[in-house]
């Protein structure tokens, strides 16, 4: 299947909720979960609405809608990020030298939770995703908040949410060198904050340095975040609710380092 190829399958599958039939029967029925996967996929790629899911799926857009709903509350797609994160660890895949931070807007169509008036979008609803890259770009955590939310506050979350990955050799890993990011997560609580965790820290000061330093290792993360806003549902955002909106970015993380381990084992 070109959307679930076998070895994506193979990361996916032991990950998935067991079906549990309810003894006094109905409730929703059993269906072909790649083909419910692949619909997902193709929702998060093309940018459609559920009502338009092919029927050559093989599978109804209630269906999957409502499968993807439980998926999401079962926490699948973080589960699936750091399954994947951690073969492309194991392959020596990340770069720990250091870490790479930023964000970018996008529109809220339906408003919801975790959305907030756009300051660069003349204050309409719209909200922020949050990227935490490795040193070549790979995104390692992401995040969702409202679109008026500092970015300075987003820092402390995304270094926590790193989670502890498998290396080469030796224990796992959470921890980067360093840690990348422009003047708008400059303050002086996230600098000690920092440093007492032993992270150095390569944050532009505000009339002190300039950005122009940071733009040889800004345009990493400004790809990782293109690369991202390719997955067409994450242009604009269509979900009432935050969690579904922070599950497709989650998504589109895990594939994005997909197609980075795909590289490495060819």
């Amino acid at each position: 299947m070109r959307l679930v190829p076998d070895e994506l399958w193979d990361l996916v599958r032991p990950l998935l909720p067991v079906f549990v039939r309810r003894p006094q029967g109905g409730g929703t029925a059993p269906a072909d979960e790649r083909a419910v996967f692949a619909a997902v996929v193709f929702v998060l790629t093309s940018g459609c609405a559920w009502r338009h899911v092919p029927p050559s799926f093989g599978v109804s857009p209630a269906t999957a809608h409502r499968r993807f709903t439980v998926w999401t509350e079962a926490g699948l797609w973080r589960l699936l990020h750091r399954a994947v994160l951690d073969e492309l660890g194991a392959r020596g895949g990340l770069d720990w030298a250091s870490a790479i931070v930023d964000a970018a807007s996008v529109r809220a169509k339906k408003g919801g939770a975790l959305t907030g008036p756009n300051p660069v979008d003349r204050g309409k609803p719209g909200s922020k995703l949050h990227v935490l890259s490795d040193a070549q770009g790979i995104p390692v955590v992401v995040g969702v908040s409202a679109a008026n939310t500092n970015d300075v506050l987003a820092l402390k979350p995304l270094v926590r949410g790193i989670p502890a990955v498998r290396s080469r050799r030796g224990p796992r890993r959470r921890r980067p060198g360093k840690l990348r990011a422009d003047k708008a997560y400059h303050s002086a609580d996230n600098r000690v904050w920092l440093r007492e965790r032993g992270i150095a820290v390569r944050i532009a000061r505000p009339g002190i340095e300039s950005s122009e330093r940071l733009g040889r290792h800004r345009w990493k993360i400004e790809r990782t975040i293109a690369w991202l806003l390719g997955y067409r549902r994450l242009t604009v955002r269509y979900e009432r609710k935050g969690s579904h909106f922070l599950a497709f970015l989650g998504l589109a993380a895990a594939l994005t380092c997909y197609k980075k381990l795909t590289k490495l084992t060819t």
